[in-house]
């Protein structure tokens, strides 16, 4: 595994999951109470094996290289491993990073550099748990130029994915970008193989497929659009790996690049039987730890405190309160009589007393008065805050509620 490097595409402007995102990047959005988006691709990483690693950044990007900083020190520089930043430094012209394809192709020095084997290009906004070694394999199987990393979906979601068409050796024959009427599987005329992002390919058919892509004044300057169906029109190997457990079912994976999405994804992980395991110490999800005490839960003279179905980060506070099927960060307060049912409550929010919430997001250090409601009231909560397409309401950062 030494000799493959890996990059993280963390520079995306994340506008879909405004307001989430009007002071940090996407990958830098906290997630399931303690963790950062981007550690769950890092871990992968960790996990696999995968020990050289650079993170390519770009917008409001300083909450992301803290969080590096913090807590990803894990590899050791002496035995040539690294997770470094390299933030978007216009080195091959005026441009910043135009697309996926742009974004490691101003970054050939850095290939250059390490001389890889193999070259793995992820995305630093999804939540899922791969082994990276499965999809090295089918490269070394077939020798391959490049291999997608593909996953099942219903064939109504076309339009939001790549959608690949491959032959039953796995080799990829087709590709078609986020298509009305799609190419189906084979063995289901109801689902798609869809991209994950994920590529890998050979140092020498990347280094000369972003040269020719370059060159192209049409180019989109992504892998998805461009660089992956111009390999195919010059009969390039390109195979899939599909993202499948043993029984032939989709493993879990979420793009979270929507506000919906995001809502989910978190909601997933207080299911009783949830699909991403953070319980799992096999294949830890790590991330940056500060100092907290532990959770306090107290009864009050207006009744027990009660928490049902949800996590808890450090330092909270919960006061003869409710919380249910919710996700709070650390240093959180909720007080007597309060409620919080189905919502994310981010670090240092104060939820006063006999406040109730339900399907919301509340980001860092917001206070919520006493006897406050968020969620009860979609007009009032439209005039106030911002709402997404399923209702879910959103308290930006620092809002002052009266």
């Amino acid at each position: 595994m030494r000799g493959i490097l890996t990059f993280i595409l963390a520079g995306g402007r994340g506008e879909r999951l405004d307001p989430l995102t009007r002071d940090r990047a996407k990958p830098a959005v906290p997630f399931g109470g303690i963790y950062r988006i981007i550690d769950y691709t890092l871990s992968n990483c960790i996990n696999s094996g995968l020990r050289k690693i650079y993170v390519l950044t770009q917008y409001k990007s300083f909450s992301l290289q803290k969080h590096l900083l913090s807590g990803w020190d894990v590899v050791s520089s002496q035995l040539g491993e690294f997770i470094d930043v390299i933030p978007a430094q216009q080195r091959i012209g005026s441009d910043w990073y135009k697309g996926t394809a742009d974004a490691i192709y101003q970054n050939m020095y850095a290939i250059q550099d390490q001389n890889p084997h193999l070259v793995l290009i992820l995305a630093g906004d999804h939540i899922y748990r791969m082994n990276y070694k499965d999809m090295i394999d089918v490269q070394t199987k077939h020798k391959a130029d490049a291999v997608v990393a593909c996953v099942p979906m219903p064939k109504d979601m076309s339009t939001s994915f790549g959608v690949v068409q491959a032959d039953d050796k796995g080799r990829v024959m087709g590709f078609q970008e986020k298509p009305v009427e799609p190419k189906t599987m084979p063995a289901n005329s109801g689902q798609i193989l869809a991209s994950m992002g994920i590529y890998l390919f050979s140092r020498e058919a990347l280094v000369t497929e972003l040269a020719v892509d370059a060159e192209d004044r049409d180019s989109d300057r992504d892998f998805g659009k461009n660089v992956v169906p111009n390999m195919l029109k010059r009969g390039k190997k390109v195979f899939v790996y599909n993202f499948m457990d043993e029984n032939g079912r989709s493993k879990y994976w979420r793009d979270i690049g929507t506000r919906d999405a995001y809502y989910q994804a978190n909601m997933d992980l207080v299911r009783p039987k949830t699909p991403m395991d953070i319980f799992d110490r096999s294949w830890p999800v790590r991330t940056h730890h500060p100092h907290f005490p532990p959770v306090k839960a107290l009864s009050t003279s207006s009744g027990p405190c009660s928490i049902v179905d949800s996590l808890i980060g450090g330092g909270c506070l919960i006061e003869g309160a409710r919380v249910e099927k919710a996700i709070l960060s650390p240093n959180v307060k909720v007080l007597d009589q309060a409620e919080v049912k189905e919502s994310i409550i981010m670090e240092g929010v104060v939820i006063g007393a006999r406040a109730k919430i339900r399907r919301a997001i509340i980001d860092k250090e917001v206070v919520v008065p006493p006897g406050a409601t968020i969620g009860y009231d979609q007009e009032l909560d439209q005039k106030r805050f911002v709402l997404t397409t399923s209702g879910i309401v959103i308290v930006p950062k620092r809002t002052k509620i009266v």
